[in-house]
């Protein structure tokens, strides 16, 4: 079976309007052949390049059947730092929104990587990826994390302990597993200035 039918084949198992890696494929031929067999495919319009070395089945919008969606800007920037095996995470601001320390949702999407700075757009979308230190991206995909990010972008004068434990709350922990989280934090030397409020937030949780 030739390599443009093997690629051909694991491409329709592929779910629509959902971004991958082109690498995927590289085991079903040399990297030349792949990539060929993807390039005929594209313009065939079977497949769309949505980044360097990303791509992604159309899929009809259910409405408009017509309109065809690739895949959200989002899932591209998260499918390029997995590819690439960087550490990418929504910035302190965008934590602290979801975590209600702050009403007011960033103009744009931003998130903090150990990459390469740079921009994925689809249409109108557009996610911004910026570099920074991996101090920042501690505790990656963990409660504490999302937290420590979060406090990373406020002013520790200016927020009340009641607004930490309204982001205690939306991370849906258990007594045990917050005291565990905010004890954690409060040992961190980058969040000296937030060490007063973490205490108190911490006598609360354990009254």
């Amino acid at each position: 079976m030739s390599v443009a039918v093997l690629v051909s084949n694991r491409l329709f198992r592929m779910k629509r309007g959902v971004p991958f890696s082109i690498e995927r494929f590289y085991s079903l031929g040399t990297t030349t052949s792949v990539q060929k067999a993807m390039s005929r495919l594209a313009k065939e319009g079977k497949v769309v390049r949505v980044a360097k070395g990303i791509y992604s089945r159309p899929k009809p919008l259910a409405s408009i059947p017509s309109i065809k969606i690739t895949a959200k800007a989002e899932d591209i920037a998260k499918t390029w730092a997995r590819t690439h095996h960087y550490k990418l995470v929504p910035q302190g601001l965008e934590a602290a929104y979801r975590l209600g320390m702050q009403t007011q949702a960033p103009v744009k999407a931003v998130y903090w990587t150990t990459g390469p700075s740079r921009e994925f757009k689809v249409g109108n979308e557009v996610v911004q990826v910026k570099h920074t230190t991996a101090t920042k991206l501690r505790w990656e995909n963990k409660p504490e994390g999302t937290l420590f990010r979060g406090l990373l972008s406020l002013s520790a004068e200016y927020t009340p302990v009641s607004t930490l434990k309204v982001a205690i709350k939306r991370l849906n922990l258990n007594e045990k597993e917050a005291i565990y989280v905010v004890n954690k934090l409060s040992h961190s030397p980058m969040l000296k200035m937030w060490q007063s409020k973490l205490n108190q937030l911490e006598s609360s949780l354990l009254s």
